[in-house]
């Protein structure tokens, strides 16, 4: 397992003298013949688990992620923090039970991800244009992209016609 930011190298132990670990999630000896180092910690296979989904992190892939006192999968990670841990539209920070809709990297409260002009929230199902960082329903993109041009005040490249699909929490996986 790797953390970010840790140690993700177990100390080295010595082959010929048999040196027991005590797991960090439930402080029993580790005898298993694998074990997981992270977190400059040793840990149980299943005792080193996601605090959202309780994946066990070993069988899910090779890397957790660690923030505010928890420790994550990745899915997880990047639904609770995306980019920045907070809304993209109102910056507040997204409790981890909360559902989220996500665009192009950036995450948003519901309640939040709505059009910019008409300020009508945007649903599952919903077509939608993200444009330098704002979001349009169908009945409000900009005329540029009507015409199929863009102003010379346009920056970023246009990206295809999106549906807006939920990121949703989910407790079993």
């Amino acid at each position: 397992m790797v953390n970010p930011g840790g140690n993700s190298q177990p100390p080295a132990v010595g082959t010929g003298s048999l040196s027991w670990k005590r797991c960090a999630g439930c402080g029993g000896k580790i005898a298993d013949r694998f074990l997981l180092y992270t977190m400059d910690s040793y840990w149980h296979s299943r005792c080193l688990k996601c605090s959202c989904c309780q994946a066990q992190l070993g069988e899910i892939g090779t890397s957790c992620y660690t923030k505010s006192g928890m420790i994550l999968c990745r899915n997880d990670y990047i639904r609770l923090f995306g980019n920045s841990g907070a809304c993209s539209a109102c910056g507040q920070s997204i409790p981890a039970s909360e559902l989220v809709m996500r665009a192009q990297g950036n995450v948003y409260h519901l309640k939040c991800f709505t059009c910019s002009t008409c300020r009508n929230r945007l649903v599952p199902g919903d077509r939608f244009h993200y444009i330098n960082g704002s979001l349009f329903c169908e009945h409000d993109r900009p005329t540029a992209l009507i015409n199929g041009h863009l102003s010379s005040l346009q920056t970023n490249p246009l990206l295809p016609d999106q549906k807006v699909r939920p990121l949703q929490w989910n407790s079993s996986t």
